[in-house]
């Protein structure tokens, strides 16, 4: 009987645990664009996410943007790099170099787009109002640098994130 009453605590602990968060990740880099705006739509930045239930916390930082930051937000494509609307807005520090953060309870519309790697982080500016830096939130993956050879196949979304192409 002693040995029962072990399980519901626990079950209790491990429930709260945060080994059941689910953790996301992103490069943020710059968004598509034409000729044009390649001066305007530069910098670097990283992303990190953690889902715990139907909260997702957010993270983030930029760097050397070639305008003033104006706003960061989470948008909803209807693919893995297919753009779509803001969902969520984000806080902003900083100009060219900054942070971003946010706490939010998703909805479940919202809660599967992430879970299928459909949303993504995205910061404008100045002069690219529509778009300066931009990341997928995807599984929690190592983000190899530039010119460094990655042993397998690496982290390919396609077959790494659970529900898309290859495994519908």
């Amino acid at each position: 009987m002693a040995g029962m009453m072990r399980w519901p605590v626990l079950l209790a602990v491990l429930a709260a645990s945060p080994v059941w968060a689910q953790t996301y990740a992103s490069r943020l880099t710059a968004v598509a664009y034409d000729g044009a705006m390649r001066a305007n739509v530069q910098g670097d930045g990283r992303a990190t996410a953690t889902l715990d239930g139907k909260t997702l916390t957010v993270t983030g930082t930029f760097a050397d943007l070639p305008s003033p930051a104006t706003s960061a937000s989470l948008y909803s494509g209807t693919g893995i790099g297919i753009p779509g609307p803001a969902i969520l807005e984000l806080k902003l520090n900083g100009q060219t170099d900054g942070s971003l953060s946010g706490s939010f309870a998703l909805n479940a519309k919202q809660l599967a787009a992430l879970k299928l790697g459909h949303v993504y982080v995205q910061i404008n500016s100045q002069k690219a109002p529509d778009g300066n830096l931009w990341g997928w939130l995807l599984p929690d993956h190592p983000f190899a640098g530039a010119n460094v050879p990655v042993e397998g196949h690496g982290f390919l979304p396609q077959l790494d994130v659970p529900g898309n192409w290859t495994q519908k």
